[in-house]
């Protein structure tokens, strides 16, 4: 609606907006874990987390109107099909902006439960983060490193047991895991410096996804593979959101089975690792050449788009 307005202007306008939305939401979802925090009674907690996803929602809602006043985005998505609010699902997803998070959550708020991310349990002690993500229901884990099990080797698989415990609300809770297995955002740099295989993607990390499966057993009903691209976008997503530059957002999702990890193999067998490495990679492959199409696809359309426009100036 607004997107006649000059860049520099629409920026100062999302970036208001954007933060008036999030202090709001966010506000609302700290006192509600304050509630939660002071009324320890199961029930009463159950109904307040429900009013906390409603309210990430509603975060979610209001950032897909604060779209469409600054920016005309056309939303290129398949497979929302079959999918259930009901359900419980791990869902990986490339990773290239800050801006992935409230697309996908956009995207996604009326057709899986809203997402829940895995979080070290430092962070529970930050002001206000903590405090909000807890009331969300997020799940917090242990993280032994590598040489504090070096000292205490009986630390082995508490992890592990500890995050199982964390989630065992989610049984009789319909949930949403997202888990960004690249570990970082894309940038050229970071794909130089690997040495990545693929066009458009960093080499994904097979550990936090085999964990989440692990933690959460058999609880998960479907595997969600999102493929997400931006092919207006040159580097900056985020700002050129925000300036209003960016005319189309793709999404692809594709349901699959969620794949078997044995917690007494993989975590101590280096075969069993790499078998599940390899499927991942090849999930991965067919995923960087899904968005080659896709840029394609745009490019094309660009490409004839111009020739026309050049075409009718010419005749003029």
């Amino acid at each position: 609606m607004l997107n006649f307005l000059p860049g520099p202007i629409l920026f100062a306008l999302s970036s208001l907006l954007l933060v008036i939305n999030t202090v709001l939401w966010s506000s609302l979802i700290c006192v509600g874990g304050l509630v939660k925090l002071l009324v320890p009674i199961a029930g009463f907690r159950r109904i307040i987390t429900i009013i906390m996803n409603r309210f990430m929602w509603g975060w979610a809602t209001c950032n897909g109107g604060i779209l469409y006043l600054i920016a005309k985005i056309e939303w290129d998505i398949e497979g929302l099909e079959g999918l259930k609010k009901d359900g419980w699902y791990l869902l990986i997803s490339n990773h290239l902006s800050g801006f992935d998070i409230a697309a996908l959550t956009y995207v996604l708020r009326n057709n899986i439960p809203m997402l829940k991310f895995f979080l070290k349990k430092e962070l529970l002690w930050v002001p206000f983060m903590g405090l909000g993500c807890w009331s969300l229901d997020m799940p917090f884990m242990n993280r032994t490193s590598a040489k504090q099990l070096r000292k205490n080797p009986k630390l082995k698989g508490k992890d592990l047991a500890t995050t199982r415990r964390s989630c065992e609300k989610f049984k009789t809770m319909p949930t949403s895991i997202i888990n960004y297995v690249e570990g970082s955002r894309f940038t050229k740099e970071k794909h130089a410096r690997q040495r990545s295989p693929y066009r458009y993607l960093l080499r994904p990390k097979a550990g936090g996804i085999a964990f989440t499966i692990s933690a959460m057993g058999e609880q998960f009903t479907s595997l969600l593979n999102v493929t997400l691209v931006y092919p207006d976008s040159a580097d900056d997503t985020l700002t050129e959101v925000m300036h209003g530059k960016i005319k189309r957002i793709v999404v692809r999702i594709e349901t699959m089975p969620v794949p078997e990890v044995d917690d007494a193999k993989y975590f101590s067998d280096a075969d069993c690792r790499a078998q599940f490495q390899r499927w991942l990679n090849g999930v991965w492959q067919q995923k960087d050449e899904q968005i080659h199409q896709i840029l394609l696809k745009y490019n094309s359309k660009q490409l004839s788009g111009s020739k026309q426009e050049s075409d009718a100036i010419e005749s003029h």
